[in-house]
Order: C-alpha cells, then sequence, then structure tokens
C-alpha cells in the first residue's frame, strides 16, 4: 500500500503543478529534493512571484525510522519504527479577490519489534479560505467535494464537512480559518472498509483537486482590487499564519519527527499583516467574511 500510494502522490504532484502553472502564465514551480537524516526525504515544489500565485508549495515527503518519544505519547504506544508519506500544498493567490487554498492527503504505518504493520491509516482533505466572500465559489468547492465523497458514500460529504468545520477553527480567536471542505484522519480498515476502499477515497478527493479550485481561479483571478483591499488580505493572512503554527497537526508532526523546516513552513505567505485590534467597518463585505467564519454555513 505504501508503493501504491506513494507513487500516486508522486503522479498527482505532476498534475497539480502543471495545472497550476498553465493558469499563472508566467511562473513555474522550482523543485527541491532533499534527504531526513533519520531516514527518507521528499520532493519540494515552489512557485513564487508569478502572474497569480504570489507564493505556493505542493510538496511530497516520505519519512521513515524510530517513532520519536512526543508521537509515541500521541499514539499512545511504546518504542516503534512508523512510514508516513503525503502530499501537502497551500496556494496563496495574489489577488484578494481569489482565495487561498490548502490539500493533504497522507497515508501512515507504525511497525512492531519484528517490523510487521501494527497499523496503518489515510488522512488528508482540502479547504478554501477566501478574504472576499462569493458564494458561488464556495457553493462550487463544496459541491465538488461533496461529488467525490457520494462516489464512495453518501454519509462521506456531511460528516468530513464537520470534521473540517471543527478542524481548521482558530479557538483563541473564536472563527474558522475558512469555508472549509473536507477533513478525515484515521481511516483504518474495519468491517465496512478495507485499506484498498480507503484508497480508492483518498484518491478521488486528491483527483478532484483542480476540479475544486482552478475554476474559481479562473473567475476571479482578473478583478480589479485596492490597496485597502490587499491590506485586508494580508491581515485575514495573519489569521492563516496563527493557525499553522498553533494548531496544524502537519505542521507539529514535521518538527517533532525532525522534518526540513523550509518544506514545513512553506505554507507561510510572504506578506502578512498583523494591525492591533482591527475590526472591519460595519455592513462591508470584510464584516460579511467574518461573520461567516463565526457561524460556519452549510454551504449545499
Amino acid at each position: 500500500m505504501k508503493e501504491q500510494f506513494l507513487s500516486y502522490i508522486h503522479n498527482l504532484q505532476d498534475q497539480i503543478c502543471s495545472g497550476l502553472e498553465a493558469i499563472d502564465g508566467a511562473a513555474k514551480f522550482r523543485e527541491d529534493l532533499w534527504d531526513r537524516p533519520e531516514g527518507g526525504g521528499g520532493r519540494t515544489r515552489v512557485i513564487e512571484n508569478g502572474q497569480v500565485f504570489e507564493k505556493g508549495g505542493v510538496n511530497i515527503s516520505a519519512v521513515h525510522g524510530k517513532l520519536p518519544d512526543s508521537m509515541q505519547q500521541l499514539f499512545k504506544v511504546g518504542e516503534a519504527d512508523f512510514f508516513a508519506c503525503g502530499l501537502s500544498l497551500v496556494i496563496h493567490p495574489k489577488n484578494p479577490m481569489v482565495p487561498t487554498v490548502h490539500a493533504n492527503w497522507r497515508y501512515f504505518e507504525m511497525y512492531d519489534a519484528q517490523g510487521e504493520v501494527m497499523q496503518s491509516w489515510f488522512g488528508g482533505g482540502q479547504d478554501l479560505t477566501p478574504y472576499y466572500l462569493f458564494d458561488e465559489d464556495a457553493i462550487h468547492f463544496h459541491q465538488t467535494c461533496k461529488t467525490a465523497c457520494d462516489a464512495h458514500d453518501p454519509s462521506f460529504y456531511p460528516k468530513y464537512k464537520k470534521q473540517c468545520d471543527a478542524y481548521f477553527w482558530n479557538t483563541h480567536r473564536k472563527e474558522a480559518r475558512g469555508v472549509g471542505g473536507l477533513f478525515f484522519d484515521y481511516l483504518k480498515a474495519d468491517e465496512q472498509h478495507t485499506m484498498n476502499d480507503w484508497y480508492d477515497f483518498v484518491t478521488e478527493v486528491g483527483n478532484s483537486f483542480l476540479q475544486a479550485y482552478v475554476p474559481i481561479v479562473e473567475r476571479r483571478k482578473d478583478l480589479s482590487y485596492s490597496e485597502a483591499q490587499r491590506t485586508w488580505q494580508e491581515i485575514r493572512r495573519g489569521r492563516y499564519v496563527e493557525f499553522n503554527l498553533v494548531h496544524d497537526k502537519g505542521t507539529l508532526f514535521g518538527l517533532k519527527t525532525n522534518g526540513r523546516i523550509e518544506s514545513i513552513l512553506m505554507s507561510l505567505p510572504p506578506h502578512v499583516q498583523w494591525v492591533y485590534d482591527h475590526h472591519p467597518d460595519p455592513n462591508s463585505d470584510e464584516e460579511k467574511l467574518i461573520r461567516v467564519l463565526e457561524n460556519p454555513v452549510e454551504w449545499l
């Protein structure tokens, strides 16, 4: 399974990078191969200063070795070996009318002293973080997520949408990071699903990513915007940074397993502002966004 999924995410990385380069029309992804001293490595691809995308990364990692003490405590196990691979992406557009997007699809195995697999699971999801809210964009993104889920089980979309709203929640701000999408973790074999079933589901979601995001970018990338709207984008990016550094499991896992810091922090945007006690004007488009982030919406 790990070889099968690793091959899949390498191909998906190629597809997503090609699709994003095509819509940007100027910038290309720079590739950076790296090794982890304790075992494994990755393939980082970063795009910067494009016509459409200010900064973005589409990264693959496949790491293995001894499970760190902090992870042993998290998983409630003793000494064990592990393997983890995944594709993680974050795209920060230039135009504040175009939303930031994040996605991640991953696979994890844990081994006993004899090298036998003790546990294995999939995780992942994709979510949208707009700076100016266009309802049709949120609906399109969620409909694409639902279609991918419904191909496997109609109960998946409402379940994983709810988990997404709960996970991407900035507790210290009492607001969502964005308008959500899907989030799932610890998808293990059970009476209803084999690991092959979960592989088919996770790859279906991965394959839907470009369809979920690219039409939104096409609609919004050439809209005009003001300096004040750009400032709002940078203030909201600050909330994005806060979530990734305080709450995000992937960031914390990378830091605790001695991951490559440049790849881990790739998700952070290049231009951000923190304005003291900032509040948008009443009844403004900016306040409209905040109201939605404070109370997650059923978009479908």
